[in-house]
């Protein structure tokens, strides 16, 4: 990715609310039943963090965004 294109990316969260509030508080729910029935784990407490905290979910996307850049810059 040139570095224009890079400067342009801004994180918009479309994903979140593409899924609706419905779809969110549903997930919500399977990750309490499954820590319930089992316990907390690295996946289930970021899913439940990804899902509440708009802070994370753009984090998270920044973080891909590096891995991508980093993965093109190494294979040119």
């Amino acid at each position: 990715m040139n570095m224009i294109k890079q400067l342009k990316m801004k994180f918009k969260d479309e994903f979140y609310k593409k899924l609706g509030k419905q779809a969110i508080i549903d997930k919500l729910q399977l990750i309490d039943e499954f820590e319930t029935k089992y316990k907390p784990n690295t996946n289930s407490i970021a899913m439940k963090k990804w899902c509440t905290d708009y802070e994370y979910r753009k984090r998270e996307w920044a973080f891909r965004q590096g891995i991508a850049n980093l993965n093109e810059r190494i294979s040119r």
